[in-house]
């Protein structure tokens, strides 16, 4: 993917909280272009936020050429922001966001949006749902479903360790719900090099893509799949189907694609990136 001529470099600087820092980029709109809008980055969970750094600041360019401010911020406990990831929380999450809209609301005037790609998109739906003042749109790059699922995924990253540490073939004693009965005795858990706290593994257990409605926002899901043509998973389809009868103004975006958040080698996906930016271009809902 070539990069885009005339954009700016970021600005990067430390927004300070009653709980450290917030390492932050932020991308201005072009000095040519009217500012149009602006929007939040809420970065994926764990080692996805570092596959997906690069289609995130792709991403960004190209809302700055276009007029869109961008911000994005490394959540308690993530990337070069303070705090340890054993201590972070969802609610310090939804507090970040909460300032993150503060320092742009005194930085721009136009309308302010979010973007949230994995189990960021979930954070994004959930603090958008608890505001008081509606945000314009909210960008969704493949949503997690079920929280209970992705947390399932992530802790069979553990035993996926233990089995080739082990020489083991077969699945030991140690399974996902051994790991689930020790982070409900109160116990933080080791999985790919992140402390799991018992409270933010319940906080993200209990999440339901299909209770997180959002109606007075416009919401854009863009849904990566294997190849032109193919639907929605199943259960994605199910959340639109109830998304759309609770009243959502929902736009669905199927963009053949690579999940790049989970590629080995690190990936782009420039149909992704033009799917995207249509969705701020004159006319667009």
């Amino acid at each position: 993917m070539r990069e885009l001529r005339g954009t700016l470099p970021a600005e990067s600087f430390f927004l300070k909280t009653g709980s450290g820092e917030r390492f932050c980029l932020y991308h201005g709109p072009h000095p040519d272009k009217e500012c149009r809008g602006a929007l939040i980055y809420v970065h994926p969970f764990g080692d996805e936020m570092n596959k997906s750094r690069r289609m995130a600041a792709i991403q960004a360019r190209a809302f700055s050429a276009m007029g869109l401010g961008v911000l994005q911020i490394d959540l308690f406990g993530c990337g070069d922001s303070s705090g340890e990831f054993a201590d972070a929380r969802w609610n310090i999450w939804s507090q970040d966001l909460i300032l993150a809209r503060n320092w742009l609301e005194n930085r721009v005037t136009a309308p302010i949006s979010l973007w949230g790609l994995r189990l960021g998109a979930l954070l994004a739906l959930d603090f958008a749902r608890n505001l008081e003042n509606a945000l314009d749109k909210i960008i969704l790059w493949q949503p997690i479903i079920s929280g209970e699922s992705f947390l399932t995924q992530f802790l069979r990253l553990r035993l996926a360790n233990e089995m080739i540490s082990s020489g083991e073939g077969t699945q030991k004693a140690s399974g996902t719900h051994a790991m689930r009965s020790t982070l409900a005795s109160g116990e933080t858990l080791e999985v790919a090099g992140y402390e799991l706290a018992p409270d933010l593994a319940a906080a993200i257990d209990a999440l339901k893509a299909a209770e997180l409605i959002v109606t007075r926002s416009s919401v854009h899901w863009f849904e990566i799949v294997a190849e032109p043509d193919r639907p929605m998973t199943p259960a994605g389809a199910r959340v639109v189907s109830t998304w759309k009868q609770d009243g959502v103004d929902l736009h669905v975006h199927l963009v053949p694609c690579l999940p790049f958040w989970a590629t080995q080698e690190i990936s782009e996906c420039a149909e992704l990136v033009s799917a995207t930016t249509n969705v701020f271009a004159d006319g667009a809902p």
